[in-house]
C-alpha cells in the first residue's frame, strides 16, 4: 500500500484524457500532472484511493524526448495548457491516441478508420475569444484570469499565449477603470459584488473586436467613460455591450445584452462568407482550424444539387452555410434564440436563399421537422460536449434515414458512445478525422462520415 507523502521513484508510461501522466508503483496507477511519457521521476504521493493514487513531481531523474521547457509562467497552475510542457508532435500523438481508443474501446470500431490528425497552423495566440473571471488580487486591487483547475480561485493573467494578442492591452485599460471607481467582483458564495467577467473577441477575418462585461446588475458606472478609454486603447473595437447576468449560477453569460457603443455585434469572414457574431453566438475560437474543419465536414458529405442538407446544433449557421451552395434546400436548428437570427442575417448577408433557420431544442426540433414531413439526405450534427442524446440520434436514424450523416464531435468518449449506437442502428462508420482546434490544451475535434447501411 502506499503512503502518502512519501517518494517513489517511477518512469510515465501514459497519459489520461486530462493530460496527466499515469506511472504504475507497488502495483498501482498513479496520476501525475505535467508529466511526460518516458520521463523518469521521484513522484510524491499526495493522495490515495482505494485503486488509484495522485502524485507531484518531487524532481525529475531522466526527463523524456517528448519534454519542452514551458513558455508560460502559469501553464502549471490555470489548467488550460496542460499539455505545454511536452512537444507539439507528442501532443498530435496524445490526441490521435485519444481519438483511437475511445472509438475502438468505448464504440468498439475498427481503429483503422481513424485517419491522420490535421494539425494547426499556429499554436500560439490563436483563441479569438476570451472569457475572464473577475476577481480581487493578492493586493486588494481587481484583477482577471483564469480559473485554477477543478477551483474557482482565480489565477492572474497579464499575456496569455493562446488568446489573440489584441486583448491585453483591453485587459489593462478595463483593470485601470475598475480599480480608479473601486468596482466590485463578484462573489459566487453571497452572490454580492458587480463585476463577474470580462468577455472579448476578435474576429480575425475582419480584425473587428467586441467587448462584453458580465455583470450582477443592470449598469455599470461610468460607462461612457470606460468607451472612451477602451477605444482610445484600441480603435479596431466595434462594439461594447453590457450583459446582464443575477443568476446564482456558473453559467458566464446571462440572457439580456445592452450595447453601450456600436451595433451589439461583429461580423468575420469564415471560408469565404460573412458571419455576425453577437455575445450569446457559438463561434469556433480557433478561426483558421474552423476553415479546415468545415472543409473536411464538407467533403464527407458528398451532398448533391438537388438534395436537403439539415444542420442541427447549427449556432450562428456557420457550418450548414458553407455548404448551402451545395445543395437544393439547407434546415438548421438550434436552441439559443440570439444565434438563430444571426443565422437568418447570415444567410441574407451572403446572398443564400435556400435556407431556414428554427430556433428549439435539437432532438424536440428534428422531431417537429419530421412529422412535417421534411426529408433530409445528409445531416450535420455538432453536439455540445455531452454528445447526442438517445431521442435525437432515433429521430434522425429512424425518422429522417438520411443517407449519410457527419458528424463533429469536441470530445472522444461521448463521440464513440454515440457512434456504437449510430452503428446499431443501421449506420456504418466510413472514416474518422482528427482536427487540432485547440493546441497546447486537452482537447480534440472530430469529423465522422457514417453511412445508411442498405438491407
Amino acid at each position: 500500500m502506499l503512503n502518502k507523502n512519501q517518494i517513489y521513484q517511477a518512469e510515465i508510461t501514459g497519459l489520461t484524457s486530462e493530460g496527466n501522466g499515469v506511472c504504475h508503483i507497488d502495483s498501482m496507477a498513479v496520476f501525475v500532472p505535467n508529466t511526460a511519457v518516458g520521463d523518469i521521476l521521484n513522484v510524491r504521493i499526495v493522495k490515495v484511493l482505494k485503486k488509484y493514487a495522485f502524485g507531484i513531481i518531487e524532481n525529475i531523474i531522466t526527463p523524456s524526448s517528448d519534454r519542452v521547457t514551458p513558455d508560460c509562467h502559469i501553464s502549471t497552475k490555470c489548467g488550460g495548457c496542460i499539455l505545454r510542457h511536452i512537444s507539439y508532435e507528442a501532443e498530435l500523438k496524445f490526441k490521435y491516441q485519444r481519438v483511437y481508443d475511445a472509438i475502438t474501446r468505448i464504440g468498439g470500431i475498427d481503429g483503422s478508420l481513424v485517419g491522420e490528425i490535421v494539425p494547426s497552423d499556429s499554436t500560439i495566440a490563436y483563441r479569438n475569444k476570451a472569457q475572464l473571471p473577475i476577481a480581487y488580487g493578492k493586493d486588494g486591487n481587481i484583477t482577471v484570469g483564469f480559473f485554477a483547475q477543478r477551483s474557482h480561485r482565480v489565477i492572474p493573467v497579464d499575456n496569455c499565449l493562446l488568446h489573440s494578442e489584441v486583448f491585453n492591452p483591453i485587459i489593462d485599460c478595463f483593470i485601470d477603470f475598475a480599480n480608479k471607481y473601486k468596482l466590485t467582483p463578484y462573489d459566487e458564495k453571497s452572490h454580492s459584488g458587480l463585476l463577474r467577467h470580462l468577455y472579448m473577441r476578435h474576429a480575425m477575418g475582419t480584425d473587428e473586436i467586441m467587448v462584453c462585461i458580465i455583470i450582477n446588475g443592470k449598469k455599470l458606472p461610468h460607462e461612457e467613460e470606460l468607451c472612451e478609454k477602451l477605444l482610445t486603447v484600441e480603435n479596431r473595437i466595434k462594439t461594447i455591450v453590457i450583459n446582464k447576468n443575477c443568476d446564482k449560477t456558473n453559467v458566464i453569460t446571462g440572457k439580456e445584452c445592452r450595447n453601450i457603443f456600436g451595433t451589439g455585434y461583429i461580423t468575420d469572414k469564415l471560408c469565404g462568407f460573412l458571419f455576425r457574431i453577437s455575445p450569446l453566438s457559438f463561434y469556433q475560437v480557433n478561426r483558421s482550424q474552423a476553415e479546415k474543419l468545415y472543409t473536411i465536414a464538407k467533403d464527407f458529405a458528398e451532398l448533391q444539387p438537388d438534395e436537403t442538407l439539415l444542420d442541427l446544433y447549427c449556432g450562428t449557421g456557420t457550418i450548414g452555410l458553407t455548404m448551402a451552395n451545395y445543395v437544393k434546400k439547407l434546415y438548421g436548428v438550434e436552441i439559443i434564440p440570439q444565434a438563430i437570427e444571426d443565422a437568418k442575417i447570415n444567410a441574407k448577408i451572403n446572398g443564400i436563399t435556400n435556407a431556414e433557420f428554427f430556433c428549439g431544442d435539437a432532438s424536440l426540433a428534428a422531431e417537429k421537422l419530421a412529422k412535417q414531413g421534411i426529408k433530409a439526405d445528409c445531416i450535420i450534427i455538432d453536439p455540445p460536449r455531452k454528445g447526442c442524446d438517445a431521442t435525437l440520434i432515433e429521430t434522425v436514424t429512424k425518422k429522417f434515414s438520411p443517407s449519410r450523416v457527419v458528424y463533429v464531435s469536441c470530445d472522444p468518449a461521448t463521440l464513440a458512445r454515440d457512434l456504437k449506437i449510430f452503428n446499431e442502428s443501421g449506420y456504418s462508420i466510413k472514416k474518422i478525422t482528427p482536427v487540432d482546434l485547440f493546441p497546447r490544451t486537452g482537447h480534440v475535434e472530430s469529423v465522422v462520415l457514417l453511412t445508411k447501411v442498405h438491407n
